[in-house]
């Protein structure tokens, strides 16, 4: 069983609430989608079956759990009223909010600046920054459309994205040469961006503008869907390039922080989980 968060601050830990959380969190369980009996309850939640059997009642009663059958056979999964407060807790969330301390805590800790960007037709539009208080000052402006193919916001949605859709971008923008370094073959560049999904972060070295270095990272909703890109930017002279993989590390999860908040769930750590 998950140790409740609620653990960690006891004096303000009230136990029954805590044991209809984790008798939800239990019944959300990828590998439950037929649901469980009270005996399984009690046993994954490591409670009575009693004590299983009232929760799950209440529960009930407020249309957060479901169940069907009959005695032995009877079996509980989660309530369509929980849809409905999902619902209602995702149009609460606001993006930027969300993303805004992630970003100031990207800039501080890797000494670069920020930005928040969504998708619009195929590119990027920052719609969020934090900037560097110092004299070299980069032209990273709110409301600008990049280029989807030469930045590292943009590369980062398109890696995000089913590969027919990220071609039928590359297809209408097309793949215009900005510096030496612009990946310009469509082969190539679809291929990159396989790469880039692999790892879960694009790089754009000097892609869009000689001297700058740029690290990208979709966020993803609820849905799996890419509802942005998170990236930091500074100048690359005298960056090691053993820091690459750092920073791309340290974007890569600045953006999942982002998702989790969204409702994105972690496939690959729920699958790790029920193993």
């Amino acid at each position: 069983m998950t140790t409740s968060p609620a653990a960690e601050e006891p004096k303000y830990w009230v136990k029954s609430v805590a044991r209809a959380a984790d008798i939800l969190e239990a019944l959300a369980a990828p590998a439950q989608g037929n649901g469980l009996s009270v005996t399984e309850v009690a046993h994954v939640c490591s409670v009575s079956k009693s004590a299983a059997f009232g929760t799950l009642q209440t529960l009930r009663a407020y249309g957060l759990v479901s169940d069907d059958g009959e005695g032995m056979n009877r079996r509980y999964r989660l309530g369509m009223s929980l849809a409905r407060l999902g619902d209602r807790a995702r149009s609460q969330v606001s993006l930027r909010g969300v993303a805004r301390p992630v970003l100031s805590e990207l800039t501080r800790t890797t000494g670069m600046e920020s930005r928040l960007a969504i998708p619009e037709e195929g590119l990027a539009v920052v719609v969020d920054q934090v900037e560097l208080d110092q004299r070299v000052r980069l032209d990273l402006r709110m409301g600008h459309r990049e280029l989807p193919h030469c930045t590292g916001l943009g590369k980062a949605l398109l890696s995000a994205m089913p590969q027919s859709e990220a071609a039928a971008v590359v297809d209408r923008f097309g793949l215009p040469q900005r510096t030496l370094r612009t990946i310009t073959d469509r082969d190539t560049f679809l291929a990159h961006l396989r790469d880039i999904a692999r790892v879960g972060y694009a790089v754009d070295d000097e892609e869009d503008a000689e001297g700058v270095i740029c690290f990208g990272a979709p966020v993803l909703d609820h849905r799996s869907v890419c509802a942005g890109a998170v990236s930091i930017t500074g100048l690359k002279l005298g960056l090691p390039a053993w820091r690459y993989q750092e920073l791309g590390g340290q974007v890569r999860d600045a953006a999942r922080r982002i998702s989790l908040v969204l409702g994105w769930v972690d496939d690959a750590e729920d699958t790790a989980s029920a193993s």
